[in-house]
């Protein structure tokens, strides 16, 4: 589990430093840095899996990510030599040191220094025990893509989760791994069962519905509800709430997900009612105090009230949450970052000026 993340001369940071916990919340007005932070783990993973991370160096444009070049990465307020500088660590005494030559028209920072503990390649955020689910999710359709090799060897749904469909045809009578995510309706552990129970919590009574057609490369989702004592025909996803098939990658990616995991999901609230956010709160809570390591970019006071009342409700340790606030100097392109803690009773601290407060201060106005 990621511990410590350092970063130097990286976009609006010229140095900052956190230390994660289990469940992290990064939150701010829009523009203040938080994907920037993520960017760095991104970039280390597309960098390792293009091999050039070892001999080379820092790949900015990938799988994952589109920077550009090195004056795109590159801070306006640097403090140091040419370089930018990653640094994280994990438990066990695990430390990751690279450092990159600054080239302002290279797509590829060239190497000055990388840790050669090899114990680092084997942690999730180098391996299948990682998710990354992109702000831009699946938008609803009847036919989905389908990758065996995504799907079957590396444990992935895609970052935009455009595997989801083939996942869930694949996996769907697989037991999930931490029991203690089960849903209380779920009739069986099995993934499926499980995707159904927590997907009710968005829509009442809906059914996923998976099928896989190897011969044509592609996955068919549909969904169906519950009627008294039967079911609806099958509905194309076209046809009900665009929120369902944006969640559904969201839901499946922490059920399947093993003690260890690592995640990292963008804006999970979006097209969501206020009751699936703070549903998806507390689902993330539950994974996190059993072992699975989260970052959640979000705008969402709901999700973020779904894990403070998971915290009153005991379903997660407060010690086990880290939320940070991203907030920018008016005067200068740099980020600082606030943390209010979160206690046992789910109360914070502090909560400074633009954190989750627009609703109090519309309030106000309305008042007047």
């Amino acid at each position: 589990m990621i511990s410590n993340i350092y970063l130097q001369n990286f976009k609006a940071f010229p140095e900052i430093e956190i230390a994660p916990a289990r469940l992290n919340i990064f939150t701010g007005i829009n523009g203040m840095g938080k994907s920037t932070f993520l960017q760095s783990l991104l970039l280390l993973r597309q960098s390792y899996l293009q091999n050039t991370l070892c001999d080379k160096g820092l790949l900015l444009n990938g799988e994952y990510l589109e920077i550009g070049k090195g004056k795109d990465a590159y801070s306006m307020y640097a403090t140091d030599e040419n370089l930018i500088i990653f640094e994280i660590e994990w438990d066990e005494d695990i430390k990751l040191i690279s450092e990159f030559l600054y080239k302002a028209d290279f797509d590829l920072l060239p190497k000055k220094r990388l840790s050669d503990d090899k114990r680092i390649f084997q942690q999730a955020l180098f391996t299948h025990r990682f998710q990354y689910l992109n702000a831009e999710r699946i938008s609803p359709k009847t036919f989905f893509p389908t990758s065996a090799y995504q799907v079957e060897q590396n444990h992935s749904l895609g970052i935009h989760g455009e595997f989801t469909i083939h996942f869930i045809a694949k996996k769907q009578r697989e037991m999930i791994c931490i029991k203690e995510l089960a849903h209380p309706k779920a009739r069986s552990l099995a993934l499926l069962t499980q995707i159904d129970a927590w997907m009710g919590e968005i829509s009442p009574s809906v059914r996923v519905t998976s099928f896989l057609y190897d011969e044509f490369e592609i996955s068919r989702l549909s969904y169906k509800f519950e009627v008294g004592n039967e079911f609806t025909d099958d509905i194309k996803p076209t046809n009900v709430g665009f929120g369902l098939t944006y969640a559904l990658p969201i839901v499946t990616a922490v059920l399947s997900a093993h003690p260890g995991d690592l995640l990292i999901i963008e804006n999970p609230e979006s097209h969501l009612h206020p009751q699936g956010q703070a549903r998806l709160g507390k689902m993330f809570a539950l994974a996190a105090e059993n072992g699975v390591q989260l970052f959640i970019e979000t705008h969402s006071d709901h999700v973020l009230n779904g894990i403070r009342v998971a915290a009153k409700q005991k379903d997660i340790s407060p010690e086990n949450v880290g939320i940070f606030f991203f907030e920018r100097d008016p005067d200068e392109h740099l980020t600082e970052i606030i943390q209010p803690i979160l206690d046992e009773n789910g109360r914070l601290d502090k909560k400074p000026k633009g954190f989750f407060d627009e609703w109090s201060n519309q309030l106000d106005e309305l008042l007047k």
